[in-house]
């Protein structure tokens, strides 16, 4: 860098703002708005499985075991 700067500062000013000006490219967005961000995101995620729809039986299992617990209670009050 030092001869650079010794030979031809334009050249190496020229150098510095071309490397930031391809810096700066790498963060731009690849979608235009927020809407075709979060399509894209949530397709990529039923890709994936996120959003399957397989059914849990711990809803069921936790309802039948509060039932029995007051029906339980209520038994022994009575």
């Amino acid at each position: 860098m030092d001869s650079i700067r010794r030979s031809n500062p334009q050249a190496a000013l020229m150098s510095l703002e071309a490397a930031a000006a391809s810096a700066r490219g790498g963060f731009a967005c690849m979608f235009s708005t927020s809407e075709e961000y979060e399509m894209a995101l949530i397709t990529e995620r039923r890709a994936q499985g996120s959003y399957d729809q397989r059914r849990r039986c711990w809803p069921a299992m936790l309802f039948l075991g509060c039932a029995m617990i007051v029906a339980g209670t209520v038994l022994l009050l009575n």
